[in-house]
């Protein structure tokens, strides 16, 4: 596919992430939207003249020229929402980008991911909890997402280098700055283990409007969003609010119900839209990981009756294959079960002890 014509795709006007996704399953490409007979797309619908009249192609495809030679230039992949190298996670969300820029050298379909936000003025406490959960998350081989922002985010990407954890910072603007400019020595730094994200071309600004575009990547392309500190009208309950509309996990630490910092945290446990979280170890336990360690043996698969049903065995390894927890969705997609039938023999394998179930309608297996 033409990574020209992805990108002239959203500079097209009228054409957002929706409907850009709308025109490549109806003509089969992004090249193909652009060769496609104007009568031929006022079929599709959601599409009239007055849209297609205003689709400025050529213009288009003029700045889609320039943003080539610019992540040419800059080493920056763009990634397009039918990209097998998409964020999986993300791409399940309906509001997902159709593009993506991204820099650095971090999958962003890890097996593990967590986002970590909080208040861009955090107390000693908010750092204490930083570094104590990503010191905690060390032994996992997890991916971790913050915004690069003031105070906790810059902070989770700092604690990330200091352990050695990947880590990835997602913009609200194009990849060409970095906002703030006091980050500039720690984004460079994360592109040796992590990277930078963003769905802004460049030249894009950093503005208010825009940043709760970067919140939905945030929390889209993780297993579950951490809130570390936070005020009652703090963005970082905005990411959180957009978490549980995807329904991914989300968690915070809680602090004293004086503490201004604390009270975001507070109202999202108190209001169960947050999981109290008092570390790493609690963190692992409710997402179903097992530690990762190089000078262990790997741990021996569990031993399964050999007159187990043939559902139930299919369900059993599915999940034992994957690292951590598996979906309900992934199972029946993975399995080919009827989800009567799937529900069935998940609870016959949980009611054995061979299996537990999650939050979010996940299992694990029950080592």
């Amino acid at each position: 596919m033409s990574t020209l014509h992805q990108l002239a795709l959203t500079f097209t006007k009228n054409i957002g992430d929706h409907l850009a996704k709308v025109l490549v399953s109806y003509c089969g490409s992004a090249e193909a939207v652009f060769k496609t007979p104007a009568k031929k797309l006022l079929q599709i619908p959601g599409i009239n003249t007055r849209t297609v009249g205003q689709f400025n192609f050529d213009e288009a495809l003029r700045r889609a020229e320039q943003e080539l030679r610019f992540v040419e230039k800059n080493n920056i992949r763009v990634i397009f929402y039918t990209d097998t190298d998409y964020p999986k996670r993300l791409k399940n969300c309906a509001d997902s980008p159709a593009l993506l820029y991204y820099k650095g050298n971090a999958d962003l379909n890890n097996a593990r991911i967590i986002s970590i936000v909080g208040t861009r003025t955090p107390t000693e406490y908010g750092r204490q909890l930083c570094h104590g959960l990503i010191e905690d998350l060390k032994p996992y081989d997890v991916l971790v997402v913050s915004g690069l922002a003031y105070g906790i985010d810059v902070a989770v990407h700092k604690e990330c280098l200091n352990f050695n954890i990947p880590t990835v910072g997602v913009f609200g603007h194009g990849l060409d700055r970095v906002y703030p400019a006091q980050n500039r020595s720690v984004a460079e730094k994360m592109l040796a283990n992590g990277g930078l994200l963003t769905d802004f071309p460049s030249g894009t600004l950093p503005a208010r409007e825009h940043f709760p575009r970067r919140n939905r990547i945030v929390a889209g392309i993780a297993d579950a969003t951490v809130v570390i500190e936070a005020n009652i009208k703090s963005g970082t309950l905005i990411t959180a609010e957009i978490a549980n509309s995807y329904n991914r996990d989300v968690f915070a630490f809680p602090g004293r119900v004086n503490d201004e910092f604390s009270e975001g945290c507070n109202f999202l446990i108190r209001n169960n839209k947050a999981a109290l979280l008092t570390s790493g170890a609690d963190l692992a336990y409710i997402l179903g990981w097992e530690k990762v360690s190089d000078d262990k043996p790997a741990k021996a698969q569990l031993a399964l009756p050999i007159d187990l049903p043939a559902g139930e065995r299919i369900i059993f390894e599915a999940i034992q294959q994957n690292a951590g927890a598996l979906g309900i969705d992934d199972l029946a997609i993975r399995t080919a079960l009827p989800l009567s039938q799937l529900a069935m023999n998940l609870l016959n394998l949980e009611m054995q002890g061979y299996i537990r179930s999650l939050p979010g309608k996940t299992y694990s297996v029950n080592y």
